[in-house]
């Protein structure tokens, strides 16, 4: 699928529309069944459209995505909706009505900076990709609000605009790219770009090494429905300031500089922070309002003897600390008939579907336990509890 002209004819449109919501078992007759009144390219064009737009549907809503045109890259690489939605109210709470959107891809973030009424430059320069972003922009009805150009990025004028956003590309032919200096665009240009700007976001990936953030930026973890989802860098915010954002909600927990939580014998209840939380190096901040401690000097689990309500972590009440065993564990989830078993890890090699396999082999009853694999002070350790009750959880709004 290297054109997308031919779907957004007449006749493509009305194929897209006869194979909306084909099953993958049922593709092969629909295509045999098409290709007696139509191109077999066009055919196979549509069905390829069909399963990208049903991919995107976790993505985009099924609504949005039954309208809109996607490339395979396009659906792995694009923001989430939601995500999108929340940094484009950001931008414009900040007084933004224009934003230069470079390496925009098939449109996800230029549609939802224009929902908030913002204009949008779109740049990329992948021919397809630009075509996907300019019907995207037509079919929900966003053609005034975005301009979509297929140029180089790098030798685009910002300066018309009020802030600009740079999503570059952190996947290669090998997979994902962890080196910032590895994007495409590297980071140093985005950066470079930011700062001749009143404002700007970078989306970068979620895994960036705090000693990478720039200090003219703001960095911003976030996560959606407990999901890390990227980190964004802002500028002509507050240089230096550190948050996790959860959505929905948002809710967010600004860094205030604490230091590590002081370790402590494990409590009746246990934490399990929100991944932007950990990502953004916040837990001291989610122990503060848990007047909580640690398990472990290098283990991100708080743990505390009352029960308090969160948005940034979730919480579990202990009923057993173990030494590591099998053996111990079997016995033990035998003796309480137990028939689920949840097995989390942080701090331990054992993988949880081993260990699920060899702990509970077949359903012993009719009750279930979460395990937590982990070390407390330095000693491989199985806590063993269950969610506590009427706690919001990670993500939750």
């Amino acid at each position: 699928m290297n054109d997308l002209a031919p779907l957004l004819t007449p006749e493509g449109r009305a194929l897209l529309d006869e194979v909306r919501g084909t099953a993958p078992a049922d593709e092969l007759a629909v295509a045999t069944r098409l290709r007696r009144g139509h191109p077999a390219g066009l055919v196979s064009a549509a069905l390829g459209q069909a399963r990208l737009r049903q991919r995107a549907a976790a993505k985009f809503g099924a609504e949005d995505a039954e309208r809109m045109f996607f490339t395979p890259n396009g659906v792995e690489q694009s923001t989430r909706a939601s995500v999108a939605a929340y940094r484009a109210e950001r931008l414009r709470a900040l007084g933004v009505a224009s934003v230069a959107d470079l390496c925009c891809g098939i449109g996800g973030d230029a549609i939802a900076l224009a929902r908030a009424g913002i204009r949008v430059l779109a740049v990329d320069r992948d021919p397809l990709t630009a075509a996907a972003a300019r019907a995207n922009a037509d079919a929900l009805g966003l053609a005034g609000l975005i301009d979509v150009r297929e140029a180089d990025v790098t030798e685009v004028d910002t300066a018309p605009y009020d802030a600009v956003f740079v999503d570059p590309a952190r996947r290669g032919g090998r997979g994902r790219i962890f080196d910032p200096e590895a994007y495409s665009p590297p980071l140093s240009w985005a950066v470079r770009a930011a700062l001749e700007a009143p404002h700007a976001a970078l989306k970068v990936a979620p895994g960036i090494p705090h000693e990478a953030v720039p200090a003219e930026a703001e960095a911003e973890w976030i996560s959606d429905g407990g999901d890390v989802k990227e980190a964004v860098l802002w500028f002509g915010t507050a240089p230096g300031a550190v948050r996790a954002t959860l959505l929905p909600g948002p809710r967010t927990l600004l860094g205030r500089g604490l230091p590590d939580p002081e370790v402590r014998s494990v409590g009746r209840y246990l934490y399990e922070p929100d991944g932007a939380v950990i990502r953004a190096h916040l837990v001291a901040e989610a122990a503060g309002e848990l007047d909580g401690g640690l398990i472990d000097p290098t283990i991100a689990y708080v743990t505390a003897d009352t029960l308090r309500e969160t948005p940034y972590a979730t919480a579990y009440e202990i009923t057993d600390q173990l030494p590591f065993g099998v053996k111990k564990l079997k016995a033990l989830l035998r003796e309480r008939e137990v028939g689920i078993l949840t097995v989390k890890k942080r701090g331990s090699a054992v993988e949880p579907e081993e260990l699920r396999r060899k702990a509970l082999p077949k359903p012993q009853g009719p009750h279930s336990v979460t395990v937590f694999l982990t070390r407390v002070a330095g000693a491989p350790t199985m806590l063993i509890g269950a969610p506590a009750r009427a706690v919001t959880g990670a993500g939750a709004s």
